[in-house]
């Protein structure tokens, strides 16, 4: 059978090549799909690493392909009368269909396979995910398949080729238009979605995105199958055969009903993007592993909705059915149209702030603005968290106009959400019951007489509280009084080798020294507890709860912020003069608000809060004594920070683009601490652009635009810039990192803490100590910088692990001095300061092994500004700078759950920085290949007939 349908294939195929109507067919629908690659969907002028333009037409494209290919298959062979002489061979008509159908499939193949430069031009020009680029060469054979089995039909209908080619055009139309966007939003949401899964087109769009799934693949074997039965029955009748009808119609029915019955099946898919960015991933299924009680995902979506969001609600719908898959009867999925339930909709308003937002929308009646819901609703016991259209969607600009909108990252967000209820659900329970491991408190406490009085005080108020907390924690928590200063003071000096514990004074001139220390431990880390300022009860009760839940995995972590004072001010105050020119970091800060507690403070005034688990000091260049005192102190306590600094000040505004060399504290202690930063600027050749106002003059008119113009300052880090070693930058794909100095360190093997690059430029990088940094061009419209001659690769951000010691080793604490000049000032026997709490002039003067510092060399690519910047430029949210400092924050915490998701979203994958006469070099190049690839296959077959025609001449001569 099979033989003799590759008989009829060959046959077929090289009628087809023979006439040189095939090639021109084939050349114009490569010149078509080029066309709306470059021109259509302007290609370089979107910037992005991938090929949905070449996609998104061609369902349209197939249509008039394969109504070209089909359309002379069973037409010719009636106009002409070889059918009858067909049906007389002794090969099946089953045989003869198949053998067409190869024939087309080939043909089609073959003009699919001339469209592959265009990919692998993507794939040199920029980060191309491979997923979605095999998805699309698998839905666009499918849909070619169920394009051509309907040709088939129409053709073994008509004598006529011109009446087959135009039939085929019109049900092929007809299926792909039928789900299109275009039609669906005329009609109400239920029948919206049944035409959706009737429609070719978006069945193709779902297999475009990566993914390949089970119904998806049905569907168009269905369709295939159905209309090859359908044209066999035509063929028996043409035969001069008789019935058949009822078995025809019978096996069309159960193949078109296998739809209805796979659709429930949501978890028969492969996801082949970078990342599988579309399945539900470990991560998702650990937090859904620690639910105790149920989780409710409730999705508010209305009936009429923009037409551009209705797609995506099909695809939400599926996600959270995965998640009542994994959630092993755990997770409850509903689907509401609020407006449609009262009662509901009562409840999203009141008791959950779900509000309906205003959409333009359009039916077959008239133009409206209606309320529309899109929403989703994660409750787990009494916590909540919804996500609305603005967490769910990216739009991206594409063009004048025009509007991509999908999906941003929607495990990610849900995830984050599951996460933040549960743990909030956790922190109101049992504290000890989330503690895997024992755990013991040490308190490292000179004899009672060496202590002062409020600390005797205090102790007694601990020893109560800890007795309280045992008899909670049952096994799970032990507590240990160790007096450092006995025996020999053998203690005394462990304690000061491994933790830096030095003796402790209340004052200056105090000669009387004591200890007063505490650390709990699992055996695998040691965490210090800090002593309340205020020496209460309570406050040490928060301070060991805080500790405790860092040995659980069951609680949202606390972000220590400290920002710069400038920052701290209001937006408002500007119109005073005051903090005109300042930096804000709102974005930074409702970006940690997500996933983290954060806590904004001033070191300058205040100590590191005794519950922050991590701090980020960010452009903090004003610090004096007491700021670097409470960040060394947090670090010395093995606490990680996190810091982003700069050696210039960049004074960005109207009125220029300039930078300040800055001498400031920060930088020393860094220094201190192993990380050097130079007071020179990067500049790199791959970087990212600058949009630059310009005005310029058209006849009597005066045109204002904005122009992307190469900014070498920033710049671009990704592929070999991100260390894909480590978690926090693996699945990045790009970050901009705007006005960074680079970072230095010493190569000492002896040195007692290890560095690890984070982010790093490209090898064409070079530095300057300019102070100007506007943008300019040369005539040519290139970047006007000065080019050094020696190029390398400067480090932009470091990890620094292991043991540091104190900037303020031997010396006194900065505290201690301030409170001894206030008494100095008020008199010795000041009333107001004996109501003052004692305090205690305790310096740690080395950290714990493997503790971690991390720097970033630039003060400003978390900025606002420079967030917004990077946004206009790419046409969506700048996400790389905010998602490499939140995954900073959760490998530091040992928290990586959300790190492993928080990627996997529809980043931009941007292509590298081509000048205007390069891309067109590249877009010339591509027509050559596909021309080249076209005469190739001429050529083969030239070659292929030479061969057959050599063979034939051989029989004949025999």
């Amino acid at each position: 059978m099979l033989h003799n349908s590759l008989r009829v294939a060959r046959k077929e195929l090289d009628a087809f090549f023979a006439s040189a109507v095939a090639y021109i067919f084939v050349g114009v629908f490569l010149l078509v799909a080029m066309f709306s690659v470059f021109w259509g969907e302007a290609f370089f002028a979107r910037n992005i690493a991938d090929i949905r333009p070449l996609f998104k037409w061609m369902p349209l494209l197939l249509v008039f392909l394969v109504a070209a290919l089909t359309m002379r298959m069973w037409s010719e062979e009636r106009r002409m009368g070889t059918i009858e002489y067909m049906f007389t061979m002794p090969v099946a008509r089953l045989d003869i269909l198949l053998g067409k159908f190869i024939a087309c499939m080939t043909l089609l193949a073959v003009a699919l396979l001339l469209t592959v430069p265009l990919p692998l031009l993507v794939a040199h020009l920029g980060p191309l995910d491979w997923g979605p680029v095999w998805g699309g060469y698998v839905a666009a054979l499918c849909l070619g398949a169920a394009y051509i089995a309907i040709g088939l039909y129409v053709s073994a209908r008509s004598e006529n080729q011109i009446v087959s080619l135009i039939a085929t055009v019109l049900v092929c139309g007809v299926f792909y238009l039928i789900g299109s966007d275009v039609v669906v939003s005329f009609f109400p949401d239920a029948s919206a979605r049944v035409m959706r899964l009737l429609g070719s087109g978006s069945r193709f769009a779902s297999i475009t995105r990566g993914v390949i799934d089970l119904r998806d693949l049905y569907y168009y074997f269905s369709i295939v199958v159905a209309f090859m039965a359908l044209t066999l029955h035509s063929l028996n009748r043409l035969g001069g055969g008789r019935g058949g009808i009822t078995t025809t119609v019978a096996l069309v029915a159960a193949v078109l009903a296998g739809n209805v019955l796979l659709q429930p099946f949501t978890g028969a898919r492969i996801d082949l993007t970078q990342g599988r960015i579309y399945s539900i991933s470990p991560a998702t299924r650990h937090y859904l592993a620690q639910l105790k009680q149920p989780l409710l995902i409730r999705g508010y979506f209305s009936a009429r909705t923009h037409p551009l969001l209705a797609p995506l609600v099909p695809r939400l719908q599926d996600l959270a059915r995965e998640y009542q898959l994994a959630g092993n009867g755990k997770v409850t999925v509903e689907f509401v149209d609020p407006q449609q339930h009262p009662d509901l909709e009562a409840e999203a308003n009141q008791k959950y702030a779900i509000k309906p937002v205003p959409f333009q929308v359009a039916d077959r009646y008239q133009a409206a603005l209606v309320n529309s819901y899109f929403y989703l609703l994660i409750k787990y016991g009494d916590e909540f968290q919804v996500l609305g259209f603005k967490d769910l969607i990216d739009v991206k600009q594409q063009g004048e106009g025009h509007f991509d909108v999908d999906l941003r990252n929607p495990e990610y967000e849900i995830t984050r959400c599951i996460k933040k209820v549960l743990y909030a659900s956790n922190s109101s329970g049992d504290l000890f019951s989330k503690i895997p491991r024992k755990v013991t408190l040490t308190a490292y406490v000179s004899a009672t007489a060496k202590l002062p009085d409020f600390l005797r005080k205090f102790k007694g108020e601990m020893e109560k509280l800890v007795a309280e907390l045992s008899k909670k924690a049952g096994d799970k928590l032990t507590y240990s009084e160790i007096d450092p200063e006995a025996d020999g003071a053998r203690v005394a000096r462990r304690i000061e080798a491994d933790y830096g514990f030095m003796p402790m004074q209340t004052g200056l001139f105090d000669r009387n020294s004591f200890y007063f220390y505490l650390t709990l431990s699992d055996g695998d880390q040691v965490v210090q507890v800090p002593l309340p300022q205020d020496f209460s009860a309570d406050a040490l009760k928060q301070n060991l709860k805080a500790a405790l839940q860092r040995f659980s995995s069951g609680y949202l972590k606390t972000v220590a912020l400290a920002l710069p004072s400038s920052a701290r001010m209001a937006p408002f105050m500007a119109q005073f003069g005051m903090g005109a020119n300042a930096k804000h970091y709102d974005l930074l800060r409702h970006q940690l608000m997500q996933n983290h507690n954060v806590r904004d403070i001033d070191l300058n005034q205040q100590q590191v809060p005794d519950d922050a688990d991590i701090l980020l000091v960010v452009a903090a260049d004003d610090l004096n004594d007491k700021g670097l005192f409470a960040m060394d102190q947090f670090l010395m306590r093995g606490g990680t920070v996190v810091v982003a600094a700069s050696p210039f000040k960049v004074d960005f505004s109207r009125e220029g683009l300039t930078a300040e060399k800055q001498d400031s504290p920060l930088l020393e202690w860094l220094a201190h601490n192993g990380i050097t930063m130079e007071k020179q600027l990067v500049l790199d050749e791959r970087n990212q652009p600058f949009p630059l106002p310009v005005t310029r003059k058209v006849g009597d008119f005066t045109l204002h635009e904005l122009r992307l113009i190469p900014y070498p300052y920033f710049i671009d880090v990704c592929g070999d810039g991100l260390n894909h070693a480590l978690p926090v930058t693996a699945g990045l794909n790009r970050v901009l990192m705007n006005w960074a100095a680079p970072l230095k360190w010493a190569d000492d093997k002896q040195a007692p803490y290890t560095v690890v690059p984070l982010l790093q430029s490209s090898n064409r990088a070079w530095l300057s100590d300019q102070l100007d940094l506007l943008p300019r061009l040369n005539k040519d419209g290139s970047s006007a910088f000065a080019v050094a001659k020696k190029r390398a690769v400067y480090t932009l951000a470091a990890s620094v692990q292991g043991r540091f010691e104190s900037w303020f080793k031997g010396k006194k604490s900065p505290l201690v001095a301030d409170k001894q000049a206030d008494k100095d000032k008020k008199g010795k026997n000041s009333a107001a300061d004996k109501n003052k709490a004692d305090t205690i002039a305790a310096v740690v003067e080395h950290s714990p092994d493997a503790t971690r510092l991390i720097v970033f060399s630039s003060a400003d690519f978390l900025s606002d500004q420079t967030l917004r910047l990077a946004a206009s430029v790419s046409g969506q949210n700048e996400l790389g700078a905010l998602q490499v400092v939140e995954n900073t924050l959760d490998w530091a915490l040992e928290d990586p759950q959300l790190l492993t998701i928080r990627t996997r979203g529809q980043y931009v994958r941007t292509l590298i920085p081509l000048s205007r006469a390069q891309q067109r070099h590249y877009e010339y190049l591509l027509y050559a290949s596909v021309l080249l690839g076209l005469l190739l296959v001429f050529a083969c077959y030239r070659l292929r007939r030479s061969v057959v025609q050599k063979r034939y001449r051989a029989l004949l001569a025999q």
